[in-house]
C-alpha cells in the first residue's frame, strides 16, 4: 500500500484512538485495580480487538453494510451489557479488595480490553463510517494486514500511554487511597456509558 494512503488512515485512526468514551474507563478500572501491568494487558487487548475489527471490517466490508442494523443493535445490547456488568462490580467493589483484584493479574485486564473493543458498536460504525472512505479498490491480503497493524498499534499504543502516565504519577496511589469512592465512581461511569450505547447516544 503508498505511505501516502497509509499515512491518512493512521491519521484517522490516531483521531479515533484519542477520542473519550468506554475504551478509556475500562483501561482506567484495570490500571487501578491491577496497576501498570494489567493497565498495559488491557491496552493491549483491546489494540489487539481494534485491530481485529479492521480486519473484518475490511475483509467483509459490503456484507457487513447489508446487514449493518442488525448486526450493530446485536454488537449495542452486548457491549452495552458488559460494560454494565463491570460498572456493578466496580460500585460493588469493598474498600481493601484491591489486593485480590491485584492478583488476578494480566490476563484478566486483556480479555476485558478486548471484549471491550470487540463489542463496542461505535467501533464498527467508525471503520463503516470513516475508515472506509479511506480505503484504496482492489486491496490485496498484504494491504489488509497492514491496515489491521497499523490500527492495533496506534489504539494499543495510546492505551499504553495512557495507563503507563497513570501508573507512574502519584495519581494512582492517591485513587488507591480513596478506593471505595474511586471504585464507586467509574462503577458509575461505566453504567452510564452503558446506558448511553443502549440508547446509541455514547460516543
Amino acid at each position: 500500500m503508498e505511505l501516502v494512503v497509509l499515512a491518512k488512515i493512521a491519521g484517522v485512526l490516531c483521531l479515533g484512538a484519542v477520542s473519550p468514551g468506554p475504551s478509556l474507563a475500562v483501561v482506567l478500572r484495570n490500571t487501578f485495580l491491577g496497576g501498570r501491568a494489567r493497565g498495559v494487558a488491557c491496552s493491549i487487548g483491546h489494540g489487539l480487538g481494534f485491530g481485529l475489527y479492521a480486519f473484518v471490517v475490511i475483509s467483509l466490508l459490503t456484507v457487513l453494510m447489508e446487514s449493518y442494523l442488525g448486526l450493530y443493535s446485536l454488537l449495542q445490547l452486548a457491549g452495552a451489557a458488559f460494560l454494565a456488568f463491570m460498572g456493578v462490580m466496580m460500585f460493588r467493589h469493598q474498600e481493601g479488595a484491591f489486593d485480590d483484584e491485584a492478583e488476578v493479574g494480566e490476563r484478566q485486564g486483556f480479555v476485558e480490553g478486548f471484549l471491550t473493543a470487540f463489542l463496542n458498536p461505535k467501533i464498527l460504525a467508525f471503520h463503516l463510517a470513516v475508515l472506509s472512505q479511506f480505503l484504496p479498490t482492489g486491496m490485496t491480503l498484504l494491504d489488509k494486514l497492514e491496515v489491521c497493524a497499523v490500527a492495533t498499534v496506534i489504539d494499543g499504543g495510546w492505551y499504553i500511554i495512557v495507563a503507563v502516565i497513570i501508573a507512574g504519577t502519584p495519581l494512582l496511589e492517591k485513587m488507591r487511597q480513596r478506593e471505595q469512592v474511586v471504585s464507586r465512581a467509574i462503577g458509575a461511569l461505566l453504567i452510564l456509558i452503558a446506558g448511553l450505547l443502549l440508547f446509541g447516544q455514547g460516543a
